[in-house]
């Protein structure tokens, strides 16, 4: 694609990066076939080939962003499943995200979307807050049909009806391997699954330690800043990143670190972006050493060895989240590790296509959200599981809504096959 920038604009180290990612754009249309978005609402503009106009016209043009451009950037899940499909490996999130920072900082919204945008930065990265929150929302689930706003109403949807306790495995700590050490890492608890779910990261550590790994909860770290990153927030996303940067990074040096391990795949996709997030920081090396250090946790299982296990009697639907397979790139690992655990292992149709959760995309488009949930629920029941695994709790919040099938993180899976506990799902 050709670009008209001007060196001043060239100048800005994002929209340079812009500028890079739009060349290698050649209009093919792949990236249709395999958008959810365009799949559900049949608009160009609602497409990745129709976003990069927008952007490129934006961007190029240096004029505020207007109202039919935010429309359909707001639209977009940032699943990057274009990403996959690309044949030009056009790097799609570096520019949506270089699109929705400008957004933020030349288009201002209606003020009942810039509470509801702030509201949902304040809360969701603070698992104390989120849990206060999510106990109003339980409270105020009964009066969501009375709410004007489909928004409002889909926040009190999402408070699950069982808020687990505060789990102390998350505070900061070490966890000393079960016989000799193999490995030490660090494990992101993540923010959301700290008030949503505990057991994910309960099983875990339960999963790391009998494998001989050191696990350090580090002190310092807090939400990766993926929420607000998609919110085109960009001070704040930075700032979250350098918390953890320098949290990590102190027990790295302090006592080495083999892996930073990650058991949220959204979270996963924007720490692995860090070196890029802070390439023009003072943090730039540490930032670059933590990304090249972070991985799922499936992915350290696979490196790691997982022993074999006698069949269980149990089929298991898995659903790839969209930031593990097309944000990361990790699509065997998890089948082949819960084969080699001993589930019978399904995938549903179309399995490359988004259920729809996307960080707060299911809060703040819900209409969308919801056609895409019903979707991915309808070809996950097509396969007739005992119970359904994957590897971010946003899609499972998210698909645990529309179904009776029980669903369980990957890693529940794997801990229980190993020794560990039934995932209570299951019991």
């Amino acid at each position: 694609m050709q670009t008209n920038f001007t060196e001043e604009q060239l100048k800005d180290a994002a929209t340079a990066r812009s500028n890079e990612v739009l060349r290698a754009c050649v209009h093919c249309g792949f990236c249709i076939a395999t958008c959810p978005t365009y799949q559900v609402l049949g608009d160009e503009l609602d497409s990745p080939r129709g976003r990069i106009y927008l952007i490129k016209d934006m961007l190029e043009s240096g004029r505020p962003a207007d109202a039919t451009t935010v429309k359909h950037i707001d639209r977009c899940l940032s699943c990057l499943a274009c990403m996959t499909t690309c044949p030009s490996g056009v790097h799609y999130m570096h520019l949506v995200d270089h699109a929705r920072a400008y957004i933020e900082k030349t288009y201002k919204r209606p003020l009942h979307e810039r509470a509801l945008r702030w509201t949902l930065a304040r809360i969701l990265p603070y698992p104390g807050r989120f849990r206060l929150a999510l106990l109003g929302a339980k409270i105020g689930r009964p009066f969501r049909r009375l709410l004007p706003d489909p928004r409002l109403r889909a926040m009190l949807e999402m408070a699950p009806r069982q808020i687990p306790p505060v789990s102390r495995n998350d505070d900061p700590q070490v966890f000393p391997a079960k016989g000799p050490e193999r490995h030490r890492v660090a494990l992101m608890t993540g923010c959301a699954q700290r008030a949503l779910n505990t057991d994910i990261n309960d099983a875990t550590i339960r999963l790391l330690t009998r494998l001989g790994c050191e696990v350090v909860v580090a002190r310092g770290m807090g939400c990766c800043g993926a929420l607000v990153h998609h919110m085109g927030r960009e001070d704040e996303s930075h700032a979250a990143a350098a918390r953890n940067i320098r949290a990590w990074t102190a027990e790295d040096r302090a006592g080495g670190l083999d892996a930073i391990v990650i058991n949220t795949s959204g979270c996963g996709t924007t720490v692995k972006d860090y070196g890029h997030m802070l390439r023009n920081d003072a943090l730039a090396g540490d930032a670059a050493r933590v990304s090249d250090l972070a991985v799922d946790i499936t992915e350290l299982l696979e490196r790691i060895g997982l022993p074999e296990g006698a069949p269980q009697d149990l089929r298991v639907a898995y659903h790839s989240a969209c930031s593990l397979q097309h944000g990361q790139k990790v699509t065997q690992a998890p089948k082949a590790l819960l084969r080699r655990a001993g589930f019978e292992v399904v995938e549903p149709a179309d399995a490359h296509l988004c259920c729809g959760s996307a960080g707060t995309y299911n809060l703040m488009q819900p209409e969308i959200s919801k056609q895409l949930k019903d979707r991915k629920v309808r070809t996950l029941e097509a396969k007739k599981p005992d119970v359904i695994a994957a590897g971010n709790i946003g899609c499972m919040m998210q698909i645990g809504s529309g179904t009776d099938v029980p669903i369980v993180h990957t890693v529940e899976l794997l801990d229980w096959a190993t020794g560990g506990p039934k995932p209570p799902s299951l019991s």
